[in-house]
């Protein structure tokens, strides 16, 4: 494991970045003190499928239907109505462009 103080680390970042990208992990230190660790992260699917779950747990994502496609009350429902005269201008508006 490589060691760097702070200081040099600011100064070649992109250089312990490429070290730990290369699998090796760097102990950051402050006054030659040990206060961090930078090592490589391992990815998986696994660490996806709970990052989704945890995003949409937060009402920020919506995940994909499973096997079954869309619900038949999806194909059922009634479609909105359009103002014509909105759908109008907004025909127009994007001819002007």
């Amino acid at each position: 494991m490589k060691t760097v103080n702070i200081g040099d680390l600011k100064n070649n970042l992109s250089h312990y970045l490429s070290e730990v990208r290369q699998g090796r992990s760097v102990l950051v230190k402050d006054r030659n003190k040990p206060i961090a660790r930078i090592v490589p992260l391992s990815w998986s699917e696994d660490d996806e499928e709970s990052e989704l779950a945890a995003l949409a747990a937060e009402g920020k994502v919506t995940l994909p239907i499973e096997k079954g496609g869309l619900p038949e009350l999806f194909f059922k429902a009634k479609l909105p109505s359009v103002d014509r005269d909105a759908a109008r201008m907004l025909i127009e508006d994007r001819d002007d462009r």
